[in-house]
């Protein structure tokens, strides 16, 4: 396969959140080419600052990151049956950057949380906020893992064979839709 660079967008800031450790290990499985992490640390969407600043530069690095992969992974977790405010929050940013940045880009889903249904709300309501973009989002395998907390080593490796191919299984139809857009 050609060069394939893939941006990994995590909901959740901790540094050690079981989200990262899922979205670090589907980049992992993928093996892009390159593969680097969106920063979700930007100002709170304020049309009063956009108007009389524009866009904030964390913004549009966001922006140009996306525009750049050929594909994205994103990894929610579920706060209050929903996805995380921050990444509602750069999803409100992204939307009022020029370009369309999302439209038609290969897109996987995935969510970690402590529950037994593993951010299955989470990822319903992200494809929701994502409709208006056009992204290519796959519909799965799905990937919801539950009680996340114990679900990775040392190493931050998935300790459960089956959970890993799963993901497995969504990296390869991620890389397969990579390859239907060459």
């Amino acid at each position: 396969m050609a060069e394939c660079h893939l941006l990994g967008i995590c909901g959740a800031l901790r540094a050690g959140s079981s989200n990262r450790k899922l979205m670090t290990e589907a980049a992992r499985i993928f093996a892009p080419t390159s593969y680097c992490e969106a920063d979700l640390r930007l100002p709170l969407y304020d049309a009063d600052l956009e108007m009389s600043e524009g866009i904030p530069a964390s913004v549009q690095r966001m922006a140009d990151q996306i525009a750049a992969a050929d594909a994205v992974i994103i990894s929610t977790p579920e706060y209050n049956s929903a996805l995380s405010g921050v990444l509602k929050n750069a999803l409100d940013w992204i939307s009022r950057v020029k370009g369309g940045v999302w439209g038609g880009k290969p897109v996987a889903i995935m969510s970690a949380a402590a529950g037994r249904t593993g951010g299955a709300r989470a990822q319903v309501t992200l494809r929701q906020a994502m409709t208006p973009f056009n992204p290519r989002i796959l519909q799965g395998p799905e990937v919801m893992l539950a009680a996340s907390v114990t679900a990775f080593d040392e190493h931050g490796h998935l300790l459960d064979a089956r959970m890993e191919k799963t993901v497995a299984n969504l990296m390869n139809a991620l890389r397969n839709e990579v390859n239907l857009l060459r």
